[in-house]
């Protein structure tokens, strides 16, 4: 049965996650036509990363799987869905989704709000939205403080700005699997508000952390970009856990796309005998 939101198209298995093959502008659609039926969702954005923590816990696949919406963040999962025979239209991100939303958000008079970033961040994320969509309404921002997570006043105190503010849009940008855990505490109370679990989006949008040139974006090397940007916090993830992770996922797309292909020997024919 397929619940408020959620793609009808069947999903895609790919690096241990299940991907609804949607493209941006269909993800845009499929949230403001919930939004005007009074439904809310979660939108999720599976990277090689997700992927590979999801991999090791059943707990984080489960998580990837009750979200409304997840989508491939990552041109590896598009590659690898590719090789799989069931392809992906396209890489969607968190990056790109926070101004399509924001655009449509505009357009149709929702309000919005940013949850995320260190201090500042989410206030200045606004102010460039604001600036790009001059409709956009900005219900609120808040970055939460270190460790908000483990504590229940810091986890109610959010519930409350929001409560307050009624966004029909959350962007929250807090790193998985902590922004997506938060999100799913949340819905609780606001079921009929759509949260997008969107990692960097806010610091990009901000102008905190700069984007890869969009070149870049395009031929898969947007994760380069950002090691050589930030090499002490990203090195490790990027070279030791994430990139063998991705370089085992192609190989074994290539290595089932070969065993399932057909021989491609030649076929004699034969005269029929004569009775």
């Amino acid at each position: 049965m397929t619940r408020p939101g959620q793609a009808t198209r069947a999903r895609v298995p790919v690096a241990g996650v299940e991907l609804d093959p949607l493209t941006e502008d269909e993800v845009v659609t499929r949230v403001f036509e919930a939004l005007r039926r009074g439904r809310g969702g979660h939108v999720l954005t599976p990277n090689v990363d997700i992927c590979r923590l999801a991999v090791r816990d059943a707990e984080l696949r489960a998580l990837v799987r009750r979200a409304d919406v997840a989508v491939a963040d990552g041109m590896p999962l598009v590659w690898a869905a590719r090789m799989l025979g069931t392809p992906l239209p396209g890489r969607v991100t968190g990056a790109d989704l926070i101004w399509a939303l924001s655009e449509a958000a505009a357009r149709h008079g929702v309000p919005v709000y940013l949850l995320g970033g260190p201090a500042g961040v989410a206030d200045a994320a606004a102010v460039t939205l604001c600036a790009r969509y001059p409709r956009l309404v900005v219900a609120g921002t808040h970055s939460p403080p270190y460790g908000f997570e483990s504590s229940p006043d810091g986890v109610a105190a959010i519930r409350d700005a929001l409560l307050a503010a009624m966004p029909g849009l959350v962007f929250v940008g807090l790193g998985f699997p902590k922004q997506d855990r938060l999100i799913e505490v949340l819905r609780a109370d606001l079921p009929g508000t759509w949260f997008v679990g969107c990692g960097s989006a806010i610091a990009f949008a901000a102008g905190a952390v700069r984007r890869a040139p969009e070149w870049m974006r395009g031929v898969g090397l947007e994760w380069l970009f950002r090691l050589l940007s930030e090499p002490g916090r990203l090195g490790r993830r990027y070279l030791v856990d994430d990139l063998p992770f991705a370089l085992r996922l192609l190989a074994g797309g290539l290595f089932r796309r070969g065993v399932s292909a057909e021989p491609t020997s030649a076929r004699v024919s034969e005269t029929p005998r004569q009775g």
